[in-house]
């Protein structure tokens, strides 16, 4: 627990869990989409803790319906930045709008970018350079990976420039400089991908698994300070849980705990509330699973079975929150596991606010900065450095 009186504030971002096709999603090919209408529409998961908290009141379908007194405060958000990847979701969640996305590489990358991969890390050649699931790459070139010793580069339609290697070919130390070789003078400029993930894997040929657990990103900075980095600087102690602190490159984090699963992170947030703090607190917490195990791979049973294994720890979440604490449930983005492609989608993200006066409708926020200016608002902080408005 907090000490006494001292605020504590947790956001929970179920990533990949959106609610609905934007107005603008036809830009993206994504009209139609939504991940948590259509796994639930699709599984029929038993979600009792979240229908009570009012998530069905939230997507108007008897699947799931409006709870009569919901035990959270409940709304949505717009993303008003371009993109729909998780740097793009999270910065904005952060205070932050991009005008301009990232760059993306549907084709894979132009040949100077490769060529400066191949010139400034040593190698000969390298392997793949196009967009691909980080599975499939590894079950195709994984056994000429293991043959040359070349890297194999990929990317997705997020903005990201991925690097798949062997643990026993290219060790984990040489992986992550090799990120740091393409974050800090080859993926730069027009180049400037909000990621370069390092994506190690093991095993032998046809049995390649990644180890997600030794995934690292390597994130553009953010161009103006986040919520978290503002909270900072007022004495606010800030507490990453899973990849948000990778998302900002670290910035305005004090604490980094790595999570392996959905699991491993809900323990990790049951653990931080657990013990005694001498400071005002925040926590920012992602819950991956949902996204990169089931979204990315077309598994609507799966996903949903996440969903349920969420909500059966909703309670114990609810019950170690701080008596003035709040808590907040949302998303980045949507990644609708029965829409077509294996990408996410541009849609609204929910919002679950426990704490203060349960019930109240939130309504559709303009954008997902609302979030930033109500953590702000919360520790009696100025609102006007992030682009948004406090739903406290």
């Amino acid at each position: 627990m907090t000490g006494p009186n001292l605020p504590f504030f947790i956001t929970i971002v179920l990533d990949g869990v959106g609610i609905g096709s934007q107005a603008d999603a036809d830009t993206y090919g994504d009209v139609g989409a939504n991940t948590l209408l259509h796994v639930i529409e699709r599984q029929m998961p038993a979600l009792p803790n979240l229908q009570q908290a009012g998530i069905g009141c939230l997507l108007n379908s008897p699947a799931i319906p409006c709870a009569d007194e919901a035990s959270a405060s409940f709304g949505s958000m717009i993303e008003v930045s371009a993109g729909k990847d998780s740097t793009t979701g999270h910065w904005e969640l952060g205070g932050i709008h991009l005008e301009r996305p990232f760059p993306t590489y549907p084709d894979g990358f132009p040949s100077e970018v490769i060529e400066k991969f191949v010139s400034r890390t040593g190698y000969s050649s390298a392997l793949g350079n196009k967009a691909a699931s980080g599975t499939a790459i590894i079950d195709e070139l994984g056994d000429q990976h293991v043959e040359t010793g070349w890297p194999i580069v990929y990317t997705s339609a997020d903005s990201v420039f991925q690097i798949a290697a062997h643990k026993d070919i290219i060790p984990l130390p040489k992986l992550y400089d090799l990120c740091e070789i393409v974050r800090s003078s080859i993926c730069v400029g027009e180049h400037a991908v909000g990621r370069v993930i390092a994506r190690p894997f093991v095993g032998s040929s046809g049995a390649y698994e990644r180890v997600s657990s030794e995934r690292r990103d390597f994130s553009f900075l953010p161009t103006t300070p986040p919520v978290q980095q503002l909270l900072q600087k007022q004495g606010v102690r800030t507490v990453s849980i899973g990849k948000v602190s990778d998302l900002f490159g670290g910035v305005g984090f004090d604490e980094k705990i790595k999570t392996a699963s959905n699991a491993d992170g809900i323990q990790a947030v049951l653990d931080v509330m657990s013990v005694p703090h001498s400071h005002p607190v925040f926590v920012w917490v992602n819950l991956v699973d949902f996204d990169q195990e089931f979204g990315h791979r077309n598994d609507p049973a799966g996903f949903a079975d996440a969903l349920e294994e969420f909500d059966r720890a909703l309670p114990d979440l609810i019950a170690s929150l701080p008596a003035d604490g709040r808590m907040i449930l949302t998303a980045d983005h949507g990644n609708d596991p029965t829409f077509p492609g294996t990408d996410h989608t541009r849609e609204h993200v929910p919002v679950l606010l426990y704490g203060g006066k349960p019930g109240r409708n939130l309504g559709r926020r303009s954008t997902f900065a609302d979030h930033a200016a109500t953590v702000l608002d919360y520790f009696n902080l100025p609102v006007s450095p992030v682009n948004g408005t406090s739903f406290l």
